[in-house]
């Protein structure tokens, strides 16, 4: 009685369209822009987790040999999907991260991957733009995805050693440039990570540059193989959207 008493008086609006949400559903979006959110269709690579539309997977391709598998929900740009991480990222909505981190734990994972996943790590943000913004995007979501998963969640392994250009305009070369030597590892990281299997999250991947260059100061420094997951995934020329 009292829950309800609360939706009358003080109606929850989503956070992405604004409209009401519907009594009952304690989600910050409504199932109305979930359902509006494209998700990757299948079939998928098993390792990559990108829809199969050739024989040979060229998104595989782009990846180093250490990383064992990667996986994203939703396209971005494409239905609701870049509005609710925009409600995380820029509208102060940083509960979004649990719904999100739902539907990422529900992706499919080769059983090695299951069996093997020893901590999840955030991407790390560029201090300065980390105070700016008052979080990291990436650590929310890691930290909802472990708790769902039983795995440790580990955000102090690996940080940005210098701050880089935005991303959206580069060229895929010009993206591997801007990343180059941008992560170190932290004091004492090595011991934790020696022979881990990391599963390292970000809200979005694009050309796969960031989080490669990320994946690679985690097996530099000791972890054994990595796995990659992200809300959401911009599409390759020739992908198919549903």
């Amino acid at each position: 009685m009292l829950g309800g008493m609360v939706d009358l008086l003080l109606p929850r609006s989503c956070a992405v369209c604004e409209h009401s949400v519907d009594a009952g559903d304690s989600s910050l979006v409504c199932g109305r822009c979930w359902a509006r959110a494209h998700e990757l269709p299948h079939p998928r690579c098993d390792r990559c987790g990108h829809p199969q539309t050739r024989p040979k997977c060229s998104w595989c391709e782009q990846l180093p040999p250490f990383i064992r598998a990667a996986r994203s929900a939703y396209w971005i740009p494409g239905g609701s999907a870049a509005a609710i991480v925009h409600a995380l990222k820029y509208g102060g909505w940083h509960g979004v991260a649990d719904g999100m981190a739902s539907r990422m734990a529900r992706l499919s994972w080769p059983a090695d991957v299951v069996a093997e996943r020893s901590m999840v790590v955030p991407t790390p943000l560029a201090p300065a733009r980390e105070r700016e913004r008052g979080f990291n995007q990436s650590a929310l979501l890691a930290r909802a995805l472990a708790r769902r998963w039983g795995v440790p969640f580990v955000s102090d392994c690996v940080v940005r050693a210098r701050a880089t250009a935005t991303q959206t305009r580069l060229t895929p070369e010009e993206r591997r440039g801007n990343v180059s030597g941008a992560f170190r590892a932290a004091q004492n990281a090595r011991a934790r990570l020696q022979g881990a299997h990391v599963v390292l999250v970000d809200d979005v991947i694009t050309t796969g540059a960031t989080l490669s260059e990320c994946a690679t100061t985690l097996f530099e420094s000791g972890a054994r193989i990595i796995s990659i997951v992200t809300f959401g995934r911009a599409p390759a020329a020739g992908d198919r959207a549903h």
